[in-house]
């Protein structure tokens, strides 16, 4: 069975997106493994300046690092979008690969760039968007890429 990872910097801390993500978790165990693996954002002053948040970066990514297994699909601005079918084939070819298939979503600062350096960077949107919305756009986005491969009717 597949396995998909989501490594995500901050928790779900409104119900609605909590809500969202475990609806979307439920549909996807009838295709694959998925976990999801939280990590607390740093706290850092009201007005950081970029040094600390570099280093708040750096320090989300010691405890990023450790959770890094097969295929790393890392969520970034800068990242390549895909049409819905699009991100389908990337997930079928990235587990041609690989056995697991994991997406790393940074705090509301972004990510370190290690992080970014030699994995596949995915833009969801060009739009800025909470980061809490994204991981459940990206849960949705998968679980669309699982219909379309196997032609529920869920992707119309």
């Amino acid at each position: 069975m597949y396995k998909i990872n989501i490594v995500a910097v901050g928790t779900l801390k409104e119900k609605y997106f909590a809500s969202a993500q475990d609806e979307y978790l439920k549909r996807l165990k009838k295709f694959c493994e998925i976990k999801v693996m939280e990590f607390q954002e740093r706290k850092m002053s009201s007005s950081p300046s970029p040094l600390e948040i570099e280093k708040s970066l750096d320090e989300e990514y010691k405890m990023i690092v450790p959770n890094l297994k097969g295929k790393i699909v890392v969520c970034a601005v800068e990242g390549k979008s895909y049409s819905s079918e699009e991100f389908a084939t990337l997930i079928s070819k990235s587990f041609d690969r690989d056995d697991i298939l994991t997406f790393v979503i940074g705090s509301s600062y972004g990510l370190s760039k290690k992080i970014k350096e030699n994995n596949s960077l995915l833009s969801v949107s060009k739009m800025t968007l909470p980061h809490h919305l994204m991981r459940v756009v990206l849960e949705e986005q998968i679980y669309r890429a699982f219909t379309i491969l196997n032609n529920a009717s869920y992707h119309k």
